[in-house]
């Protein structure tokens, strides 16, 4: 909901251009870039993978053995990091992994891996049918079954294949917690094994990309490396089975900020791609989309755009002109136009890819893709001055919702306040406070009086009022907004902060006391300089206000030392634009 109220903001903010949410299906793409090596060999093992009975699941009194793994593809596709025509997984698929994507056929697969397979089967099966609570009482089992194993002295690769399942498993039931424990478990026992152990590879791939999301980068690192070693002195330097691990490296060393390591892994991986599939493939999408994101983060908006450019041709000569892939890598390429300062360009982008992809059905008018780039048209239409067009875009993305998901869903909440504050910048307020209000009621009978998500539609609705000279019912909603906040997020708290600044000036037409009004002041600098660092420019001009009140309440001892302190941060303000 808070991103919602930023969703229309003044300017384009070219980190936001860059992190392009565009994740549609394609089945080669994934298969090609999620390939790995599983080293089957046909053997027996020592571990056995117990039939696990419990309460009757939809007429089965038994579930099948412990299932599977495979590519584990949050690693390569993050809801930040979609690459055009890619899918974005959901929580089951962003901890699937998948055998098939192996070079290897099912007849020569081990029965140790079918179980697996069956297993992690069986677990994203029950939650895809909302039985989360079975699925968690299905790897408790199977995680007692193993740690008795190990309590016994066995800490093979059978142990560590099997808790990596356990630990992809609680990845897609969303106990990230429990993650962390399982996966200091499997370091234990795969720094004790060869690297000769078959499935070893494809366990480190997985260790690494459950680490990076739980933003742990340098154990994550550690892994990839290990696993690109492995495959390297297995298949050679240019071998296939390298590329979702070089992916994975890649995103991770883009995260903690090595970007120059980054690119030259991207560059890596799509040399690899195209020594291996032609520089034509599809299966280069993915590395030059993510290649093209980290060169936008650092700046380099010429060059990202010609691996977006790149991929936009490729989608063509592939599917045609009016193919949904071509629509999403439109947008794509849109946000890089953003980036470079040509909102036009990228708005006549947005247009024909919105029309392409819903001429080719690629994706469902109610779609979130669809919707989000609804919304950055509107807020691109909205930054150059095209304000008519963006509120129909904003108008559509409305009754798109209300159609499929009803008048009163809680998810047409977003379309009302981007609505609000476009009529709030085109100066209708009342149309502006009709919204808001509609949007209120909503929230007040999906969520509790006291839930913090309430706020934000109150917070804009007290901001509405007062520019309507309803000073004090928006100073009643302004109190009710500060009370929450106060109670779900802490008195110094950025939301609190964000409540005090709307109240301060509300009550300072209303004419409260100064002094009172100074003391919510220095609350508010307080929470600004904690947030934004002591020479922000919020709190410049926070600190304006306090002096012009300690001037006013002739507290000079107090306004001199800030007096100085102002004159300083204007000064070095002054000299940041200049430069």
């Amino acid at each position: 909901m808070a991103a919602s109220l930023l969703s229309l903001s003044p300017s384009i903010n070219n980190k936001r251009m860059s992190q392009v949410c565009l994740h549609m299906q394609s089945d080669q793409l994934r298969k090609a870039v999620t390939c790995f090596s599983v080293c089957l060999q046909k053997q027996k093992w020592s571990i056995k993978l117990y039939m696990l009975p419990f309460r009757a699941i939809a007429g089965h009194h038994v579930l099948k053995p412990f299932a599977s793994v495979g590519s584990l593809e949050a690693d390569l596709s993050s809801q930040e990091n979609h690459a055009p025509g890619v899918s974005a997984p959901n929580n089951i698929q962003r901890s699937k992994m998948s055998f098939d994507q192996t070079s290897y056929p099912l007849d020569d697969m081990s029965d140790f891996e079918k179980q697996l397979q069956e297993l992690f089967g069986e677990v994203k099966r029950m939650i895809m049918k909302g039985n989360k609570s079975d699925a968690i009482d299905l790897l408790k089992a199977n995680y007692e079954a193993v740690k008795e194993q190990m309590n016994a002295g066995t800490k093979g690769i059978q142990e560590a294949a099997l808790l990596d399942v356990i630990a992809l498993g609680y990845m897609a039931v969303g106990d990230l917690k429990f993650v962390g424990s399982l996966l200091a478990m499997l370091t234990e026992v795969v720094e004790s094994l060869k690297d000769n152990e078959p499935f070893l590879d494809s366990v480190l791939v997985h260790m690494g990309s459950m680490y990076s999301t739980l933003r742990k980068f340098e154990k994550s690192l550690l892994l990839y490396r290990r696993s690109i070693d492995i495959l390297e002195n297995r298949y050679g330097k240019n071998s296939i089975y390298l590329i979702t691990p070089l992916l994975g490296m890649a995103k991770v060393l883009g995260a903690i900020g090595r970007s120059i390591k980054a690119v030259e892994t991207y560059h890596r991986a799509i040399a690899i791609l195209e020594l291996n599939k032609g520089a034509e493939s599809e299966d280069l999408v993915v590395a030059l989309f993510g290649l093209g994101n980290i060169l936008l983060k650092e700046g380099r908006t010429t060059d990202a755009e010609t691996h977006f450019v790149r991929i936009l041709n490729l989608y063509k000569k592939l599917y045609g002109e009016n193919d949904g892939r071509v629509g999403m890598a439109m947008c794509s390429l849109a946000h890089v136009k953003c980036a470079k300062g040509n909102p036009d360009e990228a708005i006549q982008l947005y247009e024909n890819a919105l029309q392409v992809i819903k001429d080719s059905n690629y994706v469902a008018l109610d779609d979130n893709i669809m919707e989000k780039m609804r919304i950055d048209l509107a807020e691109l239409l909205h930054v150059v001055g095209r304000g008519k067009e963006g509120r129909k875009m904003l108008e559509e993305c409305l009754l798109i919702t209300e159609k499929y998901k009803g008048k009163e869903h809680p998810s047409s909440v977003t379309h009302l306040l981007n609505l609000a504050t476009s009529y709030s910048r085109s100066k209708n307020f009342v149309e502006a406070e009709r919204l808001l209000r509609t949007s209120l009621e909503i929230m007040r009978k999906t969520v509790g009086p006291d839930d913090q998500s309430i706020t934000f539609p109150m917070l804009h609705l007290a901001v509405t009022l007062y520019n309507l000279k309803r000073d004090e019912e928006a100073e009643q909603l302004a109190l009710e907004v500060l009370h929450i906040r106060e109670k779900s997020f802490g008195k110094d708290s950025l939301p609190v902060g964000e409540a005090l600044d709307c109240l301060v000036s509300i009550q300072t037409r209303l004419g409260k006391d100064d002094g009172e009004l100074l003391e919510l002041l220095k609350r508010i600098v307080s929470i600004q300089e904690r947030e934004f660092g002591y020479e922000s420019e919020e709190v410049m001009e926070t600190l304006k206000k306090i002096v012009y009140y300690l001037d006013k309440l002739g507290r000079k001892n107090e306004k001199f030392p800030l007096q100085k302190r102002l004159s300083i941060l204007r000064m070095k303000y002054k000299q940041r634009i200049q430069y």
